[in-house]
């Protein structure tokens, strides 16, 4: 039965592994975070993303393992981008006569905007593979052009 309990044990809690009472305190800190049961955290922090100026066109790249293409929503609205990824995920385990031994249900939902003005959102472009949605952004021909402006 204590197979099903979803922790690593105590990772070098004994107190003959640390100098100070302030080592101990942060042993079982970093061990309560440390999650063996990735799926319990998800969602907890958002996701990776990064945004590249490739002259025409802006590249942007956003990590979403374990998503579905259908699970994610991407959204251009007033020169805001936004990148939004709901997850629904159930185990369920049974003995032979029904009964459950386990059941687990978890429910995140992440969202991400950037505000990217002056973008073509007739010809916005995505793509999905892999866990990794990549959008090209490409810029408005009419975008005004930036100077440097001089100060006096």
């Amino acid at each position: 039965m204590f197979g099903l309990v979803p922790f690593g044990g105590h990772r070098g809690l004994t107190s003959r592994e640390h100098n100070t009472p302030f080592d101990l305190f942060d042993a079982m800190r970093d061990s309560f975070f440390d999650s063996s049961f990735p799926a319990a955290n998800w969602g907890a922090s958002s996701f990776k993303v990064d945004v590249k100026d490739s002259g025409d066109h802006y590249e942007l790249s956003a990590d979403l393992p374990g998503m579905a293409k259908e699970d994610i929503s991407l959204r251009y609205e007033n020169g805001y981008l936004t990148i939004a990824a709901t997850r629904n995920e159930s185990k369920d385990e049974k003995d032979d006569n029904g009964n459950y031994i386990r059941r687990e249900r978890h429910t995140g939902e992440v969202s991400r905007s950037f505000y990217i003005d002056g973008i073509d959102d007739a010809n916005i472009r995505a793509e999905f593979k892999d866990g990794v949605l990549q959008v090209n952004l490409p810029k408005s021909a009419s975008a005004p052009e930036r100077k440097q402006i001089e100060i006096h």
